[in-house]
């Protein structure tokens, strides 16, 4: 067959693939203005390689010949805040943290920036919106049941120093001893049904009974007679509803027998003066928080 005689498509080459005997691959040449496109792009990314931070290398990327740094950029954005809110700042840090709601810009302020301190750095354990976590140790910081004290000035003294950690000799220390090295098995069961008592949970009177005296020998020196807990020590109340554990018969008695003693660490060293009063602002606020006693 002539190349006269040939068919439009078969006077187009092919790329030599063929596929069923009829199937071609043809060799069709690419839209110019999409070739110069394509170069263009391969111009553009060279250069832009060039002038901009780009090739990774051992220890860092390439500086590119702006110098430009996103890293820079963002630490000049923080520092433009920063300097913007130094003197409120320095007004919270020196105001007196009971009197801080009485200034409305002030107050308004560390509301704002506690929440985003709290937020970042309390959230993970308490809750986004510092419910808690029933059961696992994270206290509900909406309600007004405190280990430690409720008002302003307990919170921020906590939020500064921590509960049980070794990093901070001025943390809240408070240890319950297993009393599964002290108490039989049956002991511990009557003390159990003593704490359901006073909770006004259902209870079996009868080892409830058995363990009152129990109760007073070992635990009435922290948890006090009738079970209303004792802030000093950081010993909380049995006669309500509230547990920081589970109040459950199986988790009362599972706490007396080998108690777990959560952990917080001090933000003392991580967050400055003016963060620490806007949080512990913050968090009083919430609706738990109580007047200076």
């Amino acid at each position: 067959m002539t190349a006269e005689n040939r068919t439009p498509q078969e006077q187009i080459e092919t790329t030599g693939h063929v596929w069923d005997d009829d199937l071609r691959e043809y060799n069709n040449p690419l839209p110019r203005w999409w070739l110069w496109t394509f170069y263009l792009t391969i111009i553009w990314g060279i250069g832009y390689t060039i002038a901009y931070p780009a090739w990774p290398l051992i220890t860092q990327a390439t500086p590119g010949l702006l110098g430009y740094s996103t890293r820079a950029e963002v630490a000049a954005e923080i520092a433009r805040v920063q300097a913007a809110n130094a003197p409120i700042e320095q007004r919270l840090v020196e105001t007196e943290l009971t009197s801080v709601a009485a200034d409305p810009e002030l107050h308004q302020f560390a509301l704002n920036a506690g929440a985003a301190v709290f937020r970042t750095n309390c959230a993970q354990c308490h809750g986004a919106g510092a419910g808690g976590v029933q059961a696992s140790g994270y206290p509900n910081l909406l309600d007004d049941d405190w280990l430690w004290g409720g008002d302003i000035e307990a919170i921020a003294f906590t939020v500064r120093h921590g509960i049980r950690n070794a990093t901070d000799p001025d943390a809240r220390f408070s240890e319950m001893p297993a009393f599964a090295q002290v108490l039989s098995a049956d002991e511990i069961a009557q003390v159990t049904e003593h704490v359901l008592a006073l909770s006004g949970q259902e209870h079996d009177a009868a080892l409830a009974a058995q363990g009152a005296p129990l109760f007073l020998d070992n635990c009435a020196s922290c948890h006090g007679e009738a079970g209303e807990g004792m802030r000093d020590l950081g010993a909380p109340r049995l006669n309500d509803a509230i547990w920081l554990y589970g109040g459950s018969r199986e988790a009362i008695a599972a706490q007396i027998a080998a108690p777990r003693n959560g952990v917080m660490p001090n933000w003392g060293d991580r967050l400055s003066e003016a963060q620490i009063r806007a949080v512990a602002t913050y968090v009083h606020g919430l609706g738990g928080g109580e007047t200076l006693q």
